[in-house]
């Protein structure tokens, strides 16, 4: 996914609010920027951390610039959790998730469950249909090692439930974790953060839910799906 129009950078000076962001850009302007990110991001709201944000020229927001990419541990770290569910339907139509990429037809944002919406959904004469749950990660404490959650996300836990639900329903369901970041080898879920959520995943995995990582390779230019990553127990 290429970023158009360019990113432009700047230093953070805070985040707060959950949803704002104040940057001082390259030029000297100083802005207030949305964040498009409900998690904690522990570890990516540094002062004066360069940061890469997009421009929209919609006169009917009330921030022209939105967050998209903070530089932490020596690397470069997507934040927007808009981006995943297309970079996860890019990692579909490219053959990196198991066989996903031979259903037929694939659908974004299909009505599911109790009041919720599937991020993708795929459907095939043969196959039948696959629930596809996309998450944003971008947290990491051990070099190497994603972790989701941040923070606790009870939401996340139900669509793990609903999921569990669309199996016993005789459907496919599947979680992808859409790494934003290239510094991670191995993906695991965050027991400290979330013991909830992580009792979810294991009810919905022993009905028989799948899971995938994805990595993600990030640039001021684009961020592209390369590979899945393992995912520990």
């Amino acid at each position: 996914m290429k970023f158009s129009p360019a990113l432009v950078s700047g230093r953070l000076v805070r985040r707060y609010k959950r949803f704002l962001a104040d940057v001082i850009l390259d030029s000297g302007e100083a802005i207030t920027c949305a964040v498009p990110n409900t998690g904690s991001m522990m570890g990516l709201t540094d002062p004066d951390s360069r940061v890469w944000l997009s421009t929209s020229d919609n006169p009917k927001r009330k921030y022209r610039h939105t967050l998209e990419i903070v530089e932490a541990d020596g690397g470069l770290v997507g934040v927007n959790t808009g981006l995943p569910n297309k970079l996860a339907e890019e990692a579909i139509r490219a053959g990196m998730i198991g066989d996903l990429a031979d259903y037929a037809d694939l659908k974004r944002e299909q009505k599911y469950g109790q009041k919720s919406r599937i991020d993708i959904l795929l459907g095939d004469p043969e196959k039948g249909l696959a629930y596809v749950e996309v998450k944003n990660v971008h947290f990491m404490r051990t070099p190497g090692l994603a972790e989701f959650p941040d923070t606790v996300t009870d939401r996340g836990a139900r669509h793990l439930d609903e999921m569990a639900d669309m199996v016993r329903a005789g459907h496919r369901a599947v979680m992808v974790y859409v790494v934003q970041r290239g510094d991670c080898e191995t993906f695991s879920l965050c027991h400290d953060m979330d013991p909830a959520y992580c009792a979810a995943f294991d009810r919905a995995t022993a009905c028989g839910v799948e899971a995938f990582a994805v990595q993600c390779q990030i640039s001021p230019e684009e961020i592209t799906p390369v590979r899945t990553i393992r995912i520990l127990e």
